[in-house]
């Protein structure tokens, strides 16, 4: 039953803990992404699913929700795919001279194959540009792709309900209803691009691509502020004073309490916590007696120390709270630290060094349980360490993470060429089957700690 207990317990906090973080993590790319005018369709707690409860934004469009596979979080941001399908514009313009059209109908009449057209209109859907029409047949038990797309609403500029105030709601057609673009095909096809990650230049795409690191960094941050200068932390303090005492020790059997004065040990007198534990250790396992005071009684009793050669005692402890700038700098110290601990992944030398030292989802959820155990303030400085782990980590130079899709973004801004679709797919791939051998190494490191 024990078993069992702690399975649940370190499964639920290692899901709450990790889902969180990525979470926030997803939820800075989303606020870059909005704050640059690019649509995202979907802001949902946990991985994509089919089922899933959400609402949509009647403001921006977004749908917000949470599935059921709850592991981590995720913003789909137009356009991020990387991926254009040449017959794109023309797809385009028709599904919205049409209203609702059948793949098969557009591929008839713009003299195209059925797979092109499906291609252009599944980049179309992930930029908000199409809505999807399900027939039957289509879905997880058929096709996976719609077998139909309809206009979305458009005002008069051609805006669409992912625009945001931009959108004119009032005088926009409805969804599936046929809209003529006034600006001509290539124009129009320009204009849903401009809404998208493709659409951006450098420095915007960068900003969305390094705002979920720059979120788990200010999290963590603020996570460990939280516990310096608002729950504060316990400080051992060096005085003659007991501060515990440990349950059936030699200490409780002679009738030690809690916040008694220690004054002399085997008639050595002491006045702090070090002379009383020198003075235990002297008497090389030896009875000892111990002079003490209890509400201004004075008293001595005589202890035989267990095996070991304690006696049950333990120090006092005070809470401190930090002021707000020692707090901070004292967080920034500890940024610095996961920095360099990290860093040395990108040491060959010390490589292996770092993963032995590492932790799996799965070692994380256990420690998760445990720091959840010891209380409030040694669960957040944990989650603070997970959350600066998560961010510095995603900058790691490495497709497909956050560091490597900005090393591509700079490549691209000095050559000024964009990196083909299939070498960036090589990438990214590549970096996925980097990522499993990582997890599989330290997944078996956790699982040996365990056992």
């Amino acid at each position: 039953m024990d078993h069992i207990i702690g399975f649940l317990s370190a499964l639920f906090w290692g899901v709450l803990t990790f889902s969180f973080l990525v979470f926030i993590h997803e939820g800075g790319h989303f606020l870059a992404a909005r704050a640059c005018k690019v649509r995202v369709t979907e802001f949902f707690l946990g991985l994509p699913c089919r089922v899933n409860i959400h609402r949509r934004s009647r403001r921006i469009g977004t749908k917000f929700g949470v599935t059921p596979i709850l592991l981590g979080g995720y913003a789909a941001i137009c356009g991020m795919e990387n991926a254009t399908a040449p017959c794109a514009a023309r797809v385009l313009a028709e599904v919205h001279r049409r209203g609702s059209v059948r793949v098969s109908e557009l591929a008839d009449a713009l003299d195209l194959s059925e797979d092109d057209v499906q291609e252009a209109c599944a980049q179309l859907l992930s930029w908000g540009s199409v809505a999807p029409r399900y027939l039957e047949g289509d879905g997880p038990e058929g096709k996976y792709y719609p077998s139909a797309y309809a206009a979305m609403p458009r005002d008069a500029a051609g805006n669409t309900i992912y625009d945001g105030r931009a959108f004119d709601r009032a005088h926009a057609t409805a969804e599936g209803e046929a809209w003529e673009p006034t600006m001509g095909e290539d124009a129009f096809y320009a204009q849903e691009r401009s809404h998208t990650y493709l659409g951006l230049g450098f420095f915007r795409r960068s900003a969305i691509l390094l705002a979920g690191i720059f979120v788990n960094v200010a999290c963590g941050i603020l996570l460990l502020m939280s516990v310096y200068s608002i729950i504060g932390f316990d400080v051992p303090v060096d005085v003659n004073q007991i501060g515990s005492i440990e349950a059936s020790s030699p200490a409780e059997a002679a009738g030690l309490m809690a916040g008694d004065t220690i004054d002399a040990v085997n008639g050595v007198a002491v006045d702090s916590w070090m002379d009383v534990i020198n003075e235990v250790r002297a008497s090389e396992d030896e009875p000892l007696t111990l002079d003490y005071t209890r509400d201004g009684v004075s008293a001595s009793v005589t202890i035989e120390p267990a095996e070991d050669g304690t006696i049950g005692i333990y120090v006092p402890y005070e809470r401190y709270r930090l002021n707000i700038a020692d707090s901070f700098r004292l967080s920034i110290d500890y940024v610095y630290q996961t920095v360099a601990g990290i860093s040395q992944l990108l040491t060959p030398s010390k490589t292996m060094e770092v993963l032995d030292n590492s932790a799996s989802v799965v070692g994380i959820s256990v420690m998760s349980a445990q720091a959840a155990a010891s209380g409030p303030a040694t669960y957040l400085a944990f989650a603070a360490l997970i959350s600066l782990s998560l961010g510095f980590m995603n900058l790691l130079p490495i497709p497909p993470l956050d560091g490597g899709k900005f090393l591509i973004e700079i490549i691209q801004a000095i050559f000024k060429r964009d990196v083909p679709p299939r070498v960036q797919t090589a990438l990214s791939l590549a970096g996925i089957v980097l990522f499993a051998f990582i997890f599989l190494y330290v997944l078996r490191g956790d699982i040996l700690r365990l056992l």
